[in-house]
């Protein structure tokens, strides 16, 4: 058993933990848990068999002893029970209905049935008005969604990026099959799934994707597609295509629909270059396949063009990992430069570096470059702004360090006007290095503020301010549209990851690919210069 088939279960028994609302806390455990095992190198069953899982973090004696049961049983006894008490494609099909888990389980039990083909069924014969709390509407759009093809309820929440890739990446690997739709576009918010495989007989490819441990219940099913739902209630379409046909599939099913319907009618072919050559028009990256546009895409960004992250938090605020050890992982991953840039107190919520703190880390900061050298770790800050638009550490503190990162955290709802006066008097501090996440949003749970970004840009580029394209997951701040506006009044951007931890550091991936979907270019990015061009003295 492979880390991300043990990664797979300890999901599924997380997310029937939280349906059966017994304990909201071991069902976040076990997903950090299975985060933790799809992240490792080594193979998590050698560990478990040598009695060394809990050397992995968040791994503690009671998951050690369920990774025990799985790796010398092959399954979960608990995982087995709640998937015979709950019903999970049943739940799975309600939430993907708009039902939420609780109440698919009364209507399970209302109408005495188990399955969500014995749901369809219901629905057929007219029972569904019989269930408590079912009226007339509810039951036609229920009905609706049963029986037309391709529907798909309105107002669903779409996944965080990299919550999207790792069930698209799960699902695409044991079937061979290229992700899709919306995480091959790199959106920040993921409604659109689905996974492309070449398939001469469809059958087989229907079949497994069917019987994955992801997919609870299949919706709808062609000669060769299928849709299926998680038991969070998310679908993710499958497209088993023709191999002389798979480019074609594979493009229609990662654009826009106004993307895609610009280029149709779409020839037949066995890879996407070849479509791109049979019509005549230059390739174009996935990220910007959104709207239609004729011409030559630039060259954006890539992930191997970055130098080092210039935003990352230690223990010495609410990071994970020492001063060392995220230097270490930075340069493992072949990076030249880390600037450390922990909290200062006004955050608020965690503990934040004093003028003290800033110059006692600073000798730790020191050691870790005798031991690091040539690579460099930086000095830096992620210094709040003040509601008066004043930076929480004095100036000559400012001054000493190498990079810094002004941020708003609190009184995000602050009036245009006053939200964007504070932050321009603080980009005005000549000690300002950029802008972290300029519009302060968390996707699906706090919307944009209302930073006026029109005039930010002006600001930022008279003081030689960068902006930030943050890669936490629930962040992506700038967006894709954002950056493009930033670039085109002369902004240059970073990719950072606001890592608080060594797997944080794995976020450039998100923060690149964002770039990217605003047509960022290499030269555009200021943590792709060495380092000397950052004005960092040597």
């Amino acid at each position: 058993m492979d880390n991300a088939q043990i990664a797979d279960r300890l999901d599924a028994l997380a997310a029937l933990l939280e349906l059966a609302e017994t304990n909201v806390y071991a069902a976040r455990a076990y997903r950090r848990a299975a985060e933790t095992i799809r992240g490792t190198g080594l193979p998590v069953a050698e560990l478990v068999k040598s009695g060394r899982a809990s050397e992995l973090r968040g791994i503690g004696r009671g998951i050690e002893a369920r990774l025990r049961e799985l790796v010398e049983t092959g399954a979960i006894a608990e995982l087995a029970e709640l998937e015979r008490d709950l019903a999970p494609d049943l739940v799975g099909l309600g939430r993907y209905l708009g039902l939420g888990a609780k109440r698919s389980v009364e209507l399970a039990r209302a109408l005495g049935i188990r399955t969500a083909d014995e749901l369809r069924e219901a629905a057929a014969a007219g029972r569904l008005r019989s269930a408590p709390g079912i009226g007339p509407k509810t039951e036609a759009q229920l009905l609706e969604t049963l029986t037309r093809e391709g529907s798909e309820p309105p107002g669903r929440r779409g996944l965080l990026l990299n919550r999207a890739w790792e069930l698209t990446g799960a699902i695409a690997a044991p079937l061979d099959a290229e992700a899709a739709g919306d995480v091959r576009r790199w959106r920040d918010s993921c409604e659109g799934l689905a996974v492309v495989c070449a398939a001469r007989d469809p059958r087989s490819a229907l079949e497994r994707f069917a019987a994955l441990p992801q997919i609870v219940a299949v919706v709808e099913q062609g000669e060769r597609r299928a849709v299926g739902v998680t038991v969070e209630g998310v679908p993710i379409e499958l497209v088993a295509a023709e191999p002389q046909r798979f480019g074609t599939a594979l493009l229609r099913a990662t654009g826009s629909r106004a993307y895609v319907a610009a280029l149709e009618p779409l020839p037949d072919a066995p890879d996407e270059e070849a479509v791109y050559r049979a019509l005549d028009v230059p390739w174009c990256p996935p990220e910007l396949r959104e709207e239609p546009f004729d011409g030559e895409p630039p060259t954006l960004v890539h992930p191997e063009d970055i130098r080092g992250d210039l935003h990352c938090h230690t223990t010495w605020s609410d990071g994970r990992a020492s001063v060392e050890e995220m230097g270490r992982a930075a340069r493992e991953r072949g990076y030249a430069y880390l600037a450390i840039c922990d909290h200062t107190p006004a955050v608020g919520a965690v503990r934040g570096l004093t003028p003290d703190d800033v110059r006692r880390q600073a000798e730790e900061i020191a050691a870790a470059n005798e031991l690091l050298a040539p690579f460099r770790v930086l000095r830096g800050i992620e210094c709040d702004i003040l509601p008066d638009g004043r930076l929480d550490l004095p100036d000559d503190v400012l001054s000493e360090l190498e990079w810094v990162q002004a941020s708003v955290h609190g009184g995000q709802r602050m009036p245009r006007a006053e939200m964007t006066k504070r932050v321009e008097e603080a980009l005005r501090n000549p000690s300002v290095s950029c802008l972290s996440h300029p519009k302060g949003r968390y996707i699906n749970r706090r919307p944009e503020n209302e930073l006026d970004l029109e005039r930010v840009f002006e600001v930022a580029r008279e003081e030689n301010v960068a902006l930030e394209v943050n890669g936490l997951p629930d962040r992506l701040d700038l967006h894709g549209e954002q950056v493009r506006d930033a670039l085109a009044a002369g902004v240059r951007i970073v990719c950072s990851t606001d890592a608080h931890s060594v797997r944080g550091l794995g976020n450039m991936a998100l923060s690149v690919a964002t770039a990217r979907r605003g047509w960022a270019t290499p030269e555009a990015v200021v943590n792709t210069w060495p380092l000397w061009e950052l004005s960092v003295p040597p």
